[in-house]
């Protein structure tokens, strides 16, 4: 037998299968086609990991508990509805009783025409299978959605009356038959089946409620919807006992009675749930900008980004706070950063976090760990302002880590702290993805309403919490990240007074013009490529730089716009920013020109510069100044000892003696021009600086030791890499191969075989001795046919194959191995055994 001829006999079979009912997940699965199993593989990609040998394997693991709770959680809320419906359903469910359950016995035309795209969406996800009239939800599905006194049903309905009657005598379920006016049966099962009939049955119904008293109906309406449990005394009310007697209310406990499920549905008028949703709610538009405003305040919010990430660097340019132990920055040095960028705690750890994330800074791995900036700030600092831009709001866009969570606690009751560990949320990108893309789907300035979105959200992920954390307070985590992401997104300039500007619709890879509602981030466009488009549209958007400032006789300098950065270096150093804003205000002071001397600068040096770069004479208080502080700086100079003071003028040292504050500092004279201290070289120079003197440090060789601002920088570093959010959607190229092996796999599990002399047990391999199975696979190449294979790997894992020879020596068997779909070589002695394949498949 041929190649050909065993794929044209599998087809055939594997049509005639499609013809009949499915008994199975795995027969169901089956029948599908090549484009189904690749659906059912893209939306659950955890079935993926590995490669199921075959369709039963597959079924199975779409079966279990941790692959069908993550199913479960990405289903929107009507999907999630219809399951639920299923499953207080009879198994099977026809498709009009589920149709039933949903609209209720008035009907609903939304959800009537929103139902067959959701039990289409279970059907694809493998938590559906079966025909319209025999529809079964997966067991442990069921299992998880199904009412239960531990695990209320959202819909709030509870259990059937065979499950509540299941521990009652027999004399009771026939009282309670009597008391309905039903006729008495010989057995239990018998006399459920008759009260449940009544229960279900509308006319019927009807008649025994007209007969309750007001107050019995009263109790009913509390518990139609939910929960159906009440508490009752040992001698419940008169209303409480007329439902007991009837079977409305039945016992599940001595003190808890429960509303039958077939009851509650006939109060609801058939209906399932209170409130069905079969369409999503739409973001509602807050306010409309004109594009060219939303696009100008967002760029003028990233231009305040950039400068907000340099102030907070450039300030841990000779190294940062400490790491604590744990990891992380301690409370109090959270506070210095948000008092220095003058915003509050929480925005002060979200730039913190935004640069962890784009890797400008980390902690330096030294003993005694400190954070500082990386190697890659100094390079991002070289790109334009645009570039710069979207070299952060890239990485926040696929960042797990979570800056709003700093200040909480984790699950043990530890304060969680900014660049610390236990801030990744592995559904943080999805959540900023969905935030962004919706506000897409409005039109160009629009501004959304934020709760709008938040009901998008929730109809889109119901039961999506903590990112897989089930614990108490925490299903809401998802709103609260969307809420954080308006703000961040607010901060980072992707939006403009709430509107989506131009850029980002570039870095979402969308339309510029109009937006669709696009569901697929990036578009399959590399992010690269899409950062750069961002950059692009943003880059005539931002204020131009200027080279100039203007001083002033106050000793500020004003300047009108972002400087150059070789000019706002240099004014960094030479003075104090005062006062951010569309102008910048620096203050010079004696503190900051003798910082512009220690780098290394000298008087001339910075009058030049005043003079070249300001539009305005250089004042002569400012002037003075400069001449000032050079004429006194370096007159004194420190060096290690411990620490030593040398001046050449030995009546400052006296001076410095005489002085009662530098007691602290443990000075004697050890030469007419050198004073030696007890204190490090550094608190040396602090102290005598405090003194108001102008010391200057020098090297041990007697050389001026010169300060720059980017002295230290960490070792290269590697931003942090995300958190994944379950296994990565397969691709097309692997989901073909994966759908091709599962196939061959299955054809090989349900070839049929020729029964062997000696009966084996099912599912095992087939056992020939050796010399058998080498005749076996001879008459199998001079005949062309296939034949059944066990096989034993290199790592014992054993597997079946059917397998078509075409060369056998050596002491190996080479042929086309129908289960890999490839030609492969297996040696001999590996193989357990040979058997024929059946006539009809020969």
């Amino acid at each position: 037998m041929g190649t050909g001829e065993l794929d044209l006999e599998a087809h055939v079979a594997e049509a005639s299968g499609a013809a009949a009912a499915p008994r199975t997940l795995a027969e169901a699965l089956r029948a599908r086609g090549d484009d189904g199993l690749a659906a059912l593989l893209r939306a659950r990609p955890d079935l993926l990991g590995p490669v199921p040998n075959d369709l039963t394997q597959l079924a199975t693991r779409a079966g279990t508990r941790g692959s069908v709770v993550r199913a479960i959680e990405r289903l929107d809320r009507f999907a999630l509805q219809t399951a639920e419906a299923l499953a207080v359903a009879q198994d099977p469910t026809p498709y009009s009783v589920l149709r039933s359950l949903l609209t209720g016995d008035e009907g609903d035309p939304e959800i009537e025409a929103a139902l067959p795209g959701a039990v289409a969406m279970l059907r694809e996800q493998a938590l559906v299978w079966g025909e319209d009239e025999r529809m079964r939800l997966v067991r442990t599905a069921r299992e998880l959605l199904a009412p239960s006194a531990q695990h209320p049903s959202p819909t709030g309905l509870g259990p059937t009356v065979a499950e509540a009657t299941s521990g009652m005598s027999p004399g009771r379920v026939q009282e309670i038959i009597a008391a309905a006016g039903l006729t008495s049966t010989h057995d239990p099962v018998s006399a459920v089946a008759v009260l449940t009939g009544l229960f279900t049955d509308r006319a019927r119904m009807d008649a025994l409620l007209d007969t309750a008293p007001p107050e019995a109906l009263a109790v009913l309406d509390r518990l139609v919807w939910g929960p159906p449990y009440g508490e009752v005394t040992a001698n419940p009310a008169p209303p409480v006992r007329w439902l007991r007697d009837r079977g409305l209310l039945l016992p599940v406990s001595p003190r808890t009675m429960v509303l039958p499920r077939e009851v509650a549905l006939h109060l609801r008028g058939g209906r399932a749930h209170r409130l069905p949703e079969p369409l999503p709610p739409e973001p509602v538009v807050q306010r409309d900008y004109r594009p060219q405003v939303v696009d100008g305040a967002a760029a003028g919010q990233a231009y305040v980004a950039l400068a907000t990430i340099e102030e907070l660097l450039k300030s841990w340019d000779r190294g940062g706070p400490p790491v604590l132990r744990a990891g992380g920055l301690a409370v109090r040095d959270l506070k210095r950063v948000a008092a220095l960028l003058d915003v509050s705690e929480p925005i002060a750890a979200f730039w913190l976090e935004l640069g962890y994330a784009a890797g400008l800074l980390a902690s330096d791995g030294e003993a005694d760990e400190r954070y500082a900036p990386t190697p890659a700030y100094d390079d991002w600092l070289d790109l334009p302002p645009a570039e710069r831009w979207a070299r952060l709001v890239t990485p926040w866009l696929t960042a797990t880590r979570t800056s709003g969570l700093v200040g909480g606690q984790d699950t043990k009751g530890r304060t969680l702290s900014v660049l610390g560990p236990e801030l990744d949320r592995s559904s943080a990108p999805e959540v900023r993805h969905r935030v962004l893309l919706l506000l897409a789907t409005l039109p160009p300035g629009a501004a959304a309403d934020p709760e709008s979105l938040l009901a998008r959200l929730r109809w889109e992920r119901p039961l999506r919490g903590a990112g897989g954390h089930a614990s108490a307070g925490a299903a809401d985590l998802r709103s609260r990240m969307a809420r954080w992401t308006l703000e961040e997104a607010e901060l980072l300039g992707l939006t403009g007074r709430g509107a989506l500007c131009g850029p980002a619709r570039a870095l979402l890879n969308l339309p510029l013009a109009e937006a669709a509602s696009p569901t697929d981030p990036g578009g399959g466009v590399e992010v690269s490529v899409a950062a750069t488009r961002a950059a692009t549209l943003l880059a005539p958007l931002l204020p131009e730089a200027v080279d100039h400032v203007l001083l002033q006789a106050d000793l500020t300098a004003v300047a009108p716009g972002p400087l150059r950065r070789p000019l706002a270096e240099a004014l960094g150093v030479l003075a104090d920013v005062e006062s951010k804003g569309g102008a910048t205000v620096y203050r010079f002071t004696p503190g900051s020109v003798r910082r512009a001397l220690d780098s290394g600068q000298t008087a001339t040096e910075l009058h030049d510069f005043l003079t070249k770069h300001s539009t305005t004479p250089v004042p002569q208080p400012l002037a003075y100044l400069i001449d000032d502080v050079a004429r006194r700086h370096g007159h004194l100079k420190v060096g290690a000892a411990s620490a030593y003071v040398r001046c050449d003028d030995d009546t400052v040292l006296g001076e410095i003696l005489a002085d009662r504050r530098s007691a602290l500092l443990g000075l004697r004279r050890i030469a007419p021009t050198v004073l030696a201290a007890q204190t490090d070289p550094g608190s040396l120079l602090d102290g005598l600086r405090s003194m108001g003197y102008a010391p200057a440090a020098e090297s041990a060789e007697g050389d001026l030791l010169i300060a720059r601002a980017d002295a230290y920088r960490t070792p290269a570093r590697t931003a942090p890499v995300p958190v994944p959010d379950g296994p990565p959607v397969p691709d097309a190229t692997l989901l073909g191969a994966a759908v091709r092996a599962i196939r061959a796999g299955d054809r090989a599990a349900t070839v049929v075989r020729k029964e062997p002399a000696t009966p084996t047990v099912a599912g095992a391999l087939p056992r020939t001795s050796a010399a058998e199975t080498l005749v076996t696979v001879q008459a199998a190449v001079m005949t062309g046919s296939a034949v059944w294979i066990g096989y034993v790997n290199a790592e014992g894992a054993a597997s079946q194959r059917v397998l078509a020879p075409v060369r056998v020596e050596g002491g190996f068997v080479t042929g086309y191995d129908h289960t890999a779909d490839e030609v492969r070589t297996y040696p001999l002695h590996r193989i357990t055994g040979v058997a024929e394949l059946a006539d009809d498949q020969v």
